[in-house]
This record gives structure tokens, C-alpha cells and sequence, in this order.
């Protein structure tokens, strides 16, 4: 019968050298199990035995295909097996066996499958073989010639990636009996449903499965199905038995045999991907399923260790706790922690990759609070119990107690964390330029990149763009989201832009998207974060949602997160202005009305100053009478970043990720933890090893769908390290790391005079001047200024990076264009948060440091954008932030020095919340253009005021404020209207050589850190164009120059054949003939015509109220700024009355520049008063 049933054949196709290994110590036990182990036994396909064949790899049973059916004569048959595996006749083998399990705590046999598979893991950690060399072999006592007691420095290199392990001989022979063990059961097993299958077809078990009498059971051969898994993952004892007894003879001998049969081992299961990806040989050479993501930077270290702070883990297998009776403590949990350049993460195992939990490294104080005691990330603490070996990683709120078992482990953690974020560039517990958590990118060819967009239209099609094109993941953070948002117009003719319908279609493909809403308080603000949440967890199970802050549990009333932040894959980010939510949509035509409702649909017809709508549900319904009332026209500047800026701006968002998730929902699987990606990431993982030449014939014409990809490449990623030493030495005179790059940058040494925070930037990575900014990041030489700079530099030696993306990027600037040239940029990521927005040990304000320190080394000029202008001079113990400090010092030096430079500022006429400025629910209105006006030239502390005493009426020379505004007719024939731009923008371009932009408004709120968080982006040119300062000849940056000729041409309304009058924007002819007497002319027209406020002729509360009535009682209605036109204009020459059409006159404006109302309400006490609520609110909230 046997004979008839199997049919012995050789193995087709080997899979590894273990094929031709020695036979199974099971196979002397029982005759039964003595098949080989490669031997395929043949059977009907009809037959009951009948299963699909397995791969060469190992598959996890599924509940929809289980070989056999579950029943209880299984346990039955394994009980009478297991006795006989106990029995004498075991051979050898069972030395080992029995070793083993003196190692591992006992577990069901069901337990022993590759880990991988039985966590449902398709990849392994290692895709091909890794190799290991045994570099050298000592022993603790030289007079002890005992081969158990050598040790081995093991080093191992898996493609790129080099480690090394110290191993005891004693550690190499627990991993053969535990791989021996789990060969032998698993084994086990396979015999054991053979003999189950062939029992049952002869009759005896389980009858379940026995033959139809239709089905062929002799005329056919019988392909039993076995795929040897077992045996490819099968080591003898005979390989490491040279280790356990290498020949006798001296020390030296003994030493070298041990070495060389130490090689031979390794190479044995080094040679076996089967081998190499099991659980015990990973956990061996410590690895896991992270140490080569390239996303999360190089390998450092990796081991089990003890931790407290997480709930409790329901285990399967025996990884509860580390082998040492010692540390048996059911609150002590055994976990897998690997250490990355920027982060600490804990693992349940090796081969698992949910996250457990993760320490995001951030900067540290230079010293405690109570003592003089630097501070480590990273720290040794002495138990009472000497047996317990603990140390503890604090980094922002967080203080984690971790153990391990031995202090010599310990020791080991601590000085590998701490070295970790202590190397520059790469630390992150030490901060850098400007006080920021990130080091300045693109010193380097490291493939930082810029682009910029001006106003909704240009960004809102870019972020679209993006998201079609997002493979993996999507994040996005702001202020205010309204998924109902279309981001491309008309919105007939683009249904799938809809926002909420471009998350859907994506989340769909599998890519995974995270929002965090502000949390507002829903009495001052009607943004609806809650409606939002709801709207966008209904989309999708990959959509995840937060709201933050929880107001009752943090105890953060007025404060708001206000980034504005959308990342792609990880390689595309844009920040600025813009939320992603009604009204800010735009064209460069700034159109005041849209009767036809094909642009701005329902509630996206927007202007807060004369309502804000009382429900966001019905998006399509509208809030304002479009036949009465302008919209408010919304003025932005966000940009795109691609390469490193763009990681550490997701850094910055997963950290604030990871600190809502435990804050609110610590305990909900379906909110993850993040990991951030390391700020570079390494080609080799990609296949990458040669240069990539891109041709010229590639190259593509700029058009936004390009500029804005989010998708590179496979080579598209930048290299690790530079591969260039021309362009980054070290000096060892000094340790110090110098750039050669070709534009050799000096600047004069900075001094901040602002509100002191306690982080000092270590002077280690870059050179840095005594305020921790780099001294070679800002400037050009003086020789430049003179044009004598050579614009060309040489390409370094990864050129790759220049994919077919970027082939545009010698395109001629366009002058007048919304999108901005991609260009390759000094970049480096600013921002303000604090513990309570980002779990941060410290509040940084880094965006505000930026901002005195460019205004600080501004050479001609300085050109700002922004919505509010909040700041205080030296001895202002009201307003803390210096902003205005700076500008007036550099003021006071250009006049002291008699250096034409010229201060441009732009803001919104009014603030833009409802309510007229005579309305009792106005008081926020008028208590922010208190501050602002005692900012601007009201009060000793203000910047005209001071600089008037100092230098007298040539302060106009120096420094002007301006807004815009814009016209339009309603519904065709209705009356002219007029309402302001709305400069929403935040941004400062200096010497069109340097350019910042983010969500930061000028004023306490956004840059002290410890208010409202922010993002922020100062971008330095690496990339000149010829133009001038003053007349002289100057090398201006490509993308700074760009963005403020684009911005200039729309405020001044210029053609492009009309460009070149704004080339220089501080000599006479730009800045008093042409950008001047625009604003002028402009502000008079529309006084005439509308007598709009705010304007300074109105001086006092009682004179605008009359000047409403006049406006309603002339025009029948107005709107709540006096925006309405009459329908004829009479105006009195030589004695007669003249009537002309409103639109006539106003035909005469260009652009939408106007003159800042300086006298306005200026007779007013404009704070709010003692009967309104705000009153009783935190004046803090204001400024």
C-alpha cells in the first residue's frame, strides 16, 4: 500500500545549499517521518489529500485556505508522537533540543513559524544576503584557553549599511540551539500532517476526508505536495562544533581556529535568506524591520530592552520579558527599540512594524532649571537595587524609564542616544541657525528646492496637482479646512478638485491621509472644526482626523495652531498663507463680485467684514446678497518645497502629530503614531549607484502641473552624505565645517535684542556668530556688489538629481507670472511652538529671530508683506517681540552711514473681522488697529514717531506703509463697489536675495513660540540674475527677484513690456516716481468716488457716523466699510457742476495699491471698553 501511495522523486529545484545538509535528527525517531525531506509524493488532484502546492517561501494559513480541516484527532496523534520524541532514541540532536529549551520559555508548537509570516508580513527584513567578518577574536583571561569564553567583534554589511556586534562564543551557540529548535519542530509538524494524511487515506483516523468512489486512486501517480521549508531553514550541529571545540594548541592558535571556524558558522546561515530572516538571527544581528527603510536615515542601534510607560502587550510567543528571573515584573514590558538619527522607536519585535511608541528628538535646554547641569537626552540612574539597570530618555514633556540587562548595556544606550543628536549636521537636540530645530539645507547639493505662488488660484491648482499624485501618504495641518473647498475654478467644469472628492479618490488607492484641525473656541470663532472632522472621516478608513487643542484638559483658550501645511509623499510640501477653506481663493484680477456664481460659489463668495456665515453645511447656498455686497478679495503668498525643507517640515507635523495623539486619543488603534523621515535619504536602497545624465532633449517647458509633481524618480533622491569634498571640508585646525561653494558668503556679526529665550545654538555645526546664526549662509562678498560675480558654478557629482522635473529651471524668469521658477535654494525650516503645541521642551521662536536677524543684515532693501504689523521697540514692556527694534536700528544706521535703503511695507486697510468700526461687536476690530497704530505712529513707541525724533522728516525717505484695494460693478448695471485686498500674505523678501515665507504674522501671537504655532521657511538664492541697487549693478536672486517683480507688477498694475521701470526698487525713479505717486493717486480716486474708510479724513467715531449717513442717504444702502459708489459724481469746476460716471473716473486707478490711512480714528481710544466683553479678555489675545 505504501508503495502504491508515495512516489519518491528528486527535488527540481533546489533552493539553497541546505539541500544537500545531513538528514533530520527526526528522521530516526519514526520510521514515518524518515522521508526526505526534498521528496514530493504524487496523488490524484481529485484526491481528499489534495492542496495547493506551497511556494519556496513560507505562507501564513489563511482562514479562507487551511490545508486541513481542524479537528481534535490532530491533538490526539501529537500526544502519541511526543512521548516517542522524548525517548532515548533521539540521537545526539537531543543535546540540543533540550538546550533550547533551557533558553525560551515554553510555547504552543503553533508558535514556531517564521515571525514574519506569522505577523502577516510579506517583506523581509533582508532582501538579499548580508555578510559578516569576524575582525577579531579576544578572551577575558589570557591564562583561560576555554573556546565558550571568546569573544568575537562581529562586523556585518548589508548593501551600504556597516555594523558591528561583540559576541560571545556562548551567544553564537544559544542562536544554533534555537535555530535547531525551531527547525525541529516545525518539522515536526510537516511529518506530522503527512502521517495524518496518509492514515487518513488508508482508513484509519479521521474519515472526513477519504476518497469518493469516483475518484482515481491507482491509475494515477500521486504528487504528494511538501515544499521543504523546514530543511531550508535546517543548520546542523556539525557547523558549530568547531566552535564549541576548536583544536588544542597555544593561545594564538587556539585563537586564530577560532576565528576561522567562527567565519565558517556565520557563513553557513548567512548564506540562507530562509535563515536570515527568521526572528532569531535578526534579533542576533540586531536588526528589525526598520534598520533599512531608507526613509528614517542609517542604522545606529537596536536590542530589546524593558519599559513601564506602555499598556499591556498580549504576547504569543515568548518574547514577554528578558531572559533574567531578575526582571520578571508584570508592569515591565520586553520590547524591541530601535534608535534612528532623529528618533527612538519601540517595536513589539524585530519583524513587526507598528509602532509601540516613539521619542521624537528635539532641542534641549543648555541647562536645568535648578542647577548649572547640562542636560543629556539620554541619562544613567542609580536604583537601589543594584540588579536593576535602568537609565531614562527625556526629551520635550516626556521622561521614559528604560531598562536592560546589564550597566554595561546601559552605558552603552545612553552614550549611542546621546551621540545620536549631538552630531551635526544631523542633531536635533542642539539648536541651529536662528535657534530653529533645523539646520539650513541646500549647502549641498542635496537637492533643496523653492517655488512660489502668488495668491489662490496658482497655489490651490499646485496643492491639487499634488494630491492626484500622492502614492503613499498624505498630511495636512491648518488654521481653518473646509472640505467642500473646489481648489480649481470654474468649479463646474472641475467636480473632481473638490477637496473632500480628491481625499476620497486617493484614500481609495490605499494612500493613508492625516489632518489636524485647530480646535477653536466656538464662541469668538465660526470656523466649525467639528463639522469639518465629520465631513472627513465620513470619506474613508485611511482618513485619519484630529482636532487640537482640547481646551478644558490643556488649559489653552486663546491661543491657535495656524500653520498652513500639505505634504505629499514626503517629497513635496507647501506652507505660506493660504488655508485650504473659503474665501481665499483668487485671481491676480482681484474681482470684487461674481454674479453669475461661476468662481466663487455659495459660501466661497466670502467677506468677513460684513458677515460671517452661521453654518458651513450647505456650502452652496450663499451667505451675501451678491446683488448688494462686494466679496472681500483675498491677497497670499504660499511656496512648494521639495528634498530636505520639505522632510523637516513633516518632522515639524508629525511631532505635532504624535503630541494630539497622546494628549487625545492615546488609546485609539485607529489614530497611528508617526515616524518622521529622515531629512535625507540614501539612493542605494533604490537600486542607485551610478550617475544618472539627464538629456537636454528631455527637458520640459514650465507649466504648473510640472513645477508642482510630487513624484520623482526612483533616483530621485538626494545622497546622504556629499559626495563632493569640494564643496563641504572639515578644517582641522578647528573642527569646523567650511563651504567652497562658489558664492563665498562673509557677513558682519549679528546681535539680537529680543525677548531672551533659554536655548543657545551650539556653535558646532556651521559657523555661527555668538546668537547661533551661520556666518556663511547670508551676504555676498562686497566684491559682488560691484557685479563682479561669476553667476555659473560647477555641478558636483550628483548631477542625478536633476531629473526631467527640473528641466524648466533655465526658463527665463517670467515677470508677471503667479508661479515662480523651481529653483535650487539655501533653505531652512523656522517655526514657534511651544510644550502645549508641540510637546516641545521649550518654546522656540525661531521665525522670530529670522526676521531681526534679516532685518539686521538687510543691505538696500527691504520689502514686507503681511496681516497684521505688531511690534515694540527697546523698553516696550507691552509688546515683547523686536521686530520693530530691528528695523528701526538698521534705519538709524543707514541715515548715520548717508546709505540710500528703503523699508516697503504692505497690510490690510482693516482688520478683517465683522462688524463696522462704530458697531458694538466690533471692539476686536478696533482693539487690533490699536496696537497696530501704536506699532505704526501713534504713542512714543511707535517706529514713525521715534524715527521722526531722530532724523526728522526724511523718515518718508526710509520707511512707508501701504495697502490695496480693489472695484468693481455689481451684477453688471448695479452701483460701483469697492472693498480692500486683504493682505493675508507673510512673507519679507531683503535685498531680492533672500526671501521669507510662512504663516507667521508680525506680532506677539505668532513669534514668541509660546502662543500660537507656526511655520516658516527662509529661502537664500543660489541662483543670480543681473539687476541693480541704486543705480550700481547688483546680483540678484533668481527666486526672491522673481516673487517680488510678480508681486510689484500686480499692486502697480504694470504690463510686462512695463518691468524694467521696477528692476531697482530703491532707486527714486521706483520707489518715490512710480510706487509712490501710484499709491497716491490711487488712494485720491477712490476717496473721490466712494469716500471709503478707513481714510484719513475721518478722525473720530462721531465723524464716520456721520459719514455713514451720508453714504445711505445718498445711495440708498452701503456697505459696512462705505463701499458704495453714487450713480453719478457731481463735482463743482470754474462754478459749474459737473456730472461724470463713477466707473469713468476709476478707470484711472492702476493696480490695487493704495496709501495706508496714518490718521485715521486718530483722535480714538480705540481698546476695548469697560461694557464689552473684550474688555474682559487677555489684552495678550490682540497683539
Amino acid at each position: 500500500m505504501r508503495n502504491r501511495i508515495f512516489q519518491h522523486t528528486k527535488p527540481k529545484n533546489p533552493t539553497s545549499s541546505s539541500s544537500a545538509l545531513s538528514p533530520s535528527p527526526l528522521q530516526n525517531v519514526y520510521p514515518l517521518l524518515s522521508l526526505p525531506l526534498s521528496t514530493h509524493t504524487s496523488y490524484s488532484p481529485k484526491s481528499p489529500l489534495h492542496r495547493h502546492a506551497k511556494s519556496t517561501k513560507p505562507q501564513t494559513p489563511s482562514h479562507h485556505h487551511k490545508p486541513y480541516p481542524s479537528n481534535p484527532q490532530n491533538a490526539t496523534f501529537h500526544l502519541n508522537l511526543h512521548p516517542i520524541l522524548s525517548s532515548s532514541s533521539m540521537s545526539t540532536e537531543k543535546f540540543l533540543a533540550a538546550g533550547t529549551e533551557r533558553s525560551h520559555k515554553p510555547a504552543a508548537l503553533s508558535s514556531f513559524r517564521l515571525s514574519c509570516d506569522a505577523a502577516g508580513l510579506g517583506a523581509s527584513v533582508f532582501e538579499e544576503l548580508p555578510m559578516a567578518t569576524i575582525v577579531s577574536v579576544s578572551r577575558p583571561d589570557v591564562g583561560d584557553i576555554t573556546p565558550l569564553l571568546l569573544s568575537y567583534v562581529i562586523e556585518v554589511q548589508y548593501r551600504q549599511f556597516k555594523w558591528r556586534l561583540l559576541k560571545k562564543a556562548s551567544q553564537v551557540i544559544y542562536l544554533h540551539l534555537a535555530l535547531k529548535k525551531r527547525a525541529i519542530v516545525e518539522e515536526f509538524q510537516e511529518k506530522q500532517e503527512q502521517v495524518k494524511e496518509w492514515l487518513q487515506f488508508i482508513g484509519i483516523g479521521d474519515h472526513t476526508g477519504v476518497m469518493h468512489q469516483d475518484d482515481d486512486s491507482d491509475d494515477e501517480a500521486l504528487h504528494f505536495p511538501h515544499d521543504g521549508s523546514s530543511r531550508h531553514r535546517y543548520v546542523p550541529s556539525s557547523a558549530a562544533l568547531s566552535i564549541i571545540r576548536p583544536s588544542l594548541g597555544g593561545q594564538q592558535t587556539v585563537a586564530d581556529k577560532a576565528k576561522v571556524a567562527m567565519q565558517g558558522y556565520l557563513n553557513h546561515f548567512l548564506g540562507n535568506l530562509d535563515i536570515v530572516n527568521s526572528r532569531e538571527v535578526c534579533k542576533f544581528l540586531k536588526v528589525s524591520k526598520l534598520s533599512f527603510e531608507q526613509e528614517y536615515g542609517p542604522k545606529l542601534k537596536e536590542d530589546y530592552l524593558l519599559v513601564k510607560h506602555l499598556p499591556k502587550i498580549s504576547r504569543t510567543d515568548d518574547a514577554g520579558c528578558l531572559p533574567c528571573p531578575r526582571f520578571c515584573n508584570n508592569n515591565w514590558q520586553k520590547v524591541w527599540a530601535v534608535l534612528k538619527p532623529g528618533f527612538l522607536a519601540f517595536l513589539e519585535d524585530p519583524l513587526d512594524t507598528e509602532l509601540l511608541d516613539i521619542i521624537i528628538f528635539d532641542i534641549l535646554p543648555l541647562s536645568h532649571k535648578t542647577s548649572e547641569e547640562k542636560v543629556a537626552l539620554a541619562q544613567e540612574l542609580k536604583e537601589r537595587n543594584p540588579l536593576r539597570c535602568t537609565f531614562r530618555v527625556c526629551c520635550g514633556n516626556r521622561s521614559i524609564r528604560l531598562r536592560t540587562s546589564s550597566s554595561s548595556k546601559v552605558k552603552d544606550w545612553v552614550c549611542a542616544i546621546n551621540d545620536s543628536v549631538q552630531k551635526p549636521p544631523e542633531g536635533w537636540c542642539h539648536p541651529h541657525r536662528y535657534g530653529s530645530f533645523a539646520a539650513p539645507r541646500g549647502l549641498t547639493e542635496d537637492g533643496s528646492e523653492a517655488q512660489w505662488f502668488i495668491d489662490g488660484q496658482a497655489a490651490f491648482d499646485a496643492i491639487a496637482s499634488a494630491l492626484e499624485k500622492a502614492k503613499s501618504e498624505i498630511l495636512i495641518t491648518g488654521w481653518w479646512l473646509c472640505p467642500e473647498l473646489y481648489l480649481r475654478h470654474p468649479f463646474q467644469d472641475h467636480s473632481s478638485s473638490r477637496l473632500d472628492a480628491l481625499l476620497e479618490a486617493k484614500a481609495k488607492e490605499g494612500v493613508q491621509i492625516y489632518i489636524l484641525l485647530y480646535k477653536e473656541v466656538s464662541i469668538a470663532l465660526k470656523i466649525n472644526s467639528s463639522y469639518s472632522k465629520r465631513r472627513l472621516l465620513l470619506i474613508h478608513e485611511n482618513v485619519r482626523v484630529m482636532r487640537y487643542p482640547d481646551h478644558l484638559t490643556t488649559g489653552v483658550y486663546y491661543w491657535s495652531h495656524h500653520e498652513k501645511i500639505v505634504i505629499v509623499d514626503h517629497r513635496i510640501c507647501f506652507i505660506g498663507g493660504l488655508d485650504l477653506c473659503f474665501g481665499r481663493y483668487d485671481t491676480v484680477e482681484h474681482k470684487v463680485e461674481d454674479s453669475s456664481c461661476l468662481i466663487w460659489p455659495g459660501k466661497d463668495y466670502y467677506n468677513p467684514r460684513e458677515s460671517e456665515p452661521n453654518s458651513w453645511e450647505d456650502m452652496m447656498k450663499d451667505e451675501l446678497d451678491r446683488k448688494r455686497y462686494p466679496r472681500m478679495p483675498w491677497h497670499d503668498v504660499h511656496c512648494a518645497l521639495w528634498g530636505p525643507p520639505c522632510r523637516d517640515v513633516a518632522r515639524h507635523l508629525v511631532q505635532r502629530w504624535n503630541h494630539a495623539k497622546r494628549s487625545k486619543a492615546p488609546n485609539q488603534e485607529a489614530i497611528p503614531l508617526l515616524m518622521p523621515h529622515h531629512h535625507m535619504v540614501i539612493p542605494h536602497y533604490m537600486g542607485r549607484s551610478e550617475a544618472i545624465n539627464i538629456s537636454d532633449d528631455k527637458k520640459k517647458n514650465l507649466n504648473i502641473q510640472d513645477n508642482v509633481s510630487s513624484q520623482s524618480p526612483s533616483e530621485d533622491i538626494p545622497l546622504l552624505l556629499p559626495l563632493d569634498s569640494q564643496v563641504v571640508n572639515v578644517d582641522e585646525s578647528d573642527g569646523q565645517m567650511k563651504s567652497y561653494s562658489p558664492l563665498q558668503r562673509t557677513v558682519a556679526n549679528e546681535t539680537w535684542l529680543s525677548h531672551q529665550s533659554t536655548v543657545e545654538p551650539k556653535d558646532d555645526d556651521l559657523h555661527m556668530d555668538d546668537n547661533g546664526n551661520d556666518l556663511m549662509i547670508s551676504g555676498l562678498e562686497a566684491s559682488e556688489t560691484s557685479g563682479q560675480m561669476t553667476h555659473s558654478h560647477e555641478p558636483s557629482s550628483v548631477e542625478w538629481w536633476e531629473s526631467q522635473e527640473r528641466g524648466y529651471q533655465d526658463t527665463p524668469i517670467d515677470e508677471t507670472a503667479q508661479v515662480g521658477p523651481r529653483t535650487s535654494c539655501n533653505c531652512q525650516i523656522i517655526r514657534s511652538v511651544s510644550q502645549w503645541s508641540a510637546g516641545a521642551n521649550q518654546a522656540e521662536e525661531s521665525i522670530h529671530r529670522a526676521y531681526c536677524s534679516l532685518i539686521e543684515r538687510a543691505e538696500h532693501f527691504i520689502y514686507i508683506e503681511n496681516q497684521y504689523f505688531i511690534s515694540g521697540l527697546k523698553g516696550d514692556a507691552t509688546i515683547q517681540n523686536r521686530v520693530l527694534e530691528a528695523l528701526f536700528n538698521r534705519i538709524l544706521k543707514a541715515h548715520k552711514e548717508k546709505k540710500c535703503f528703503r523699508v516697503v511695507i504692505v497690510l490690510p486697510l482693516i482688520p478683517g473681522f465683522q462688524g463696522g468700526l462704530d458697531d458694538g461687536g466690533a471692539a476686536t476690530v478696533r482693539a487690533i488697529m490699536h496696537w497696530q497704530y501704536q506699532t505704526i505712529c501713534r504713542g512714543e513707541n511707535s517706529i514713525l514717531q521715534s524715527l521722526n525724533a531722530a532724523i526728522g522728516p526724511k523718515t518718508s525717505e526710509y520707511i512707508s506703509f501701504y495697502g490695496l484695494r480693489a472695484y468693481g460693478r455689481l451684477v453688471g448695471t448695479g452701483p460701483p463697489v469697492t472693498s480692500q485686498v486683504y493682505v493675508h500674505s507673510k512673507m519679507m523678501i531683503v535685498d531680492d536675495r533672500i526671501a521669507l515665507i510662512g504663516s507667521a504674522n508680525i506680532n506677539d501671537r505668532s513669534l514668541l513660540g509660546s502662543r500660537d504655532s507656526e511655520i516658516g521657511v527662509v529661502i537664500e538664492d543660489r541662483e543670480y540674475v543681473d539687476s541693480s541697487m541704486n543705480g550700481k549693478p547688483w546680483s540678484a536672486g533668481k527666486f526672491s527677484y522673481a516673487l517680488r517683480l510678480s508681486l510689484w507688477s500686480e499692486h502697480l498694475g504694470l504690463r510686462a513690456e512695463d518691468i524694467s521701470q521696477i528692476h531697482d526698487p530703491v532707486a527714486d525713479k521706483t520707489y518715490k516716481d512710480l510706487w509712490m505717486k501710484t499709491a497716491m493717486e490711487n488712494t485720491l480716486i477712490y476717496q473721490d468716488v466712494f469716500a471709503c474708510v478707513p481714510n484719513d479724513q475721518i478722525h473720530s467715531r462721531a465723524t464716520f457716523r456721520q459719514k455713514m449717513s451720508q453714504s445711505r442717504e445718498q445711495n440708498g444702502y452701503t456697505t459696512i466699510d462705505l463701499g458704495v459708489a453714487p450713480k453719478v459724481l457731481e463735482t463743482q469746476e470754474n462754478g459749474k457742476v459737473i456730472s461724470t460716471d463713477p466707473m469713468d473716473r476709476l478707470k484711472s486707478v492702476k493696480g490695487f495699491l493704495v496709501c495706508f490711512p496714518l490718521e485715521f480714528m486718530r483722535e480714538e481710544d480705540l481698546r476695548p471698553m469697560f461694557h464689552e466683553g473684550e474688555f474682559y479678555a487677555s489684552r495678550e489675545v490682540f497683539y
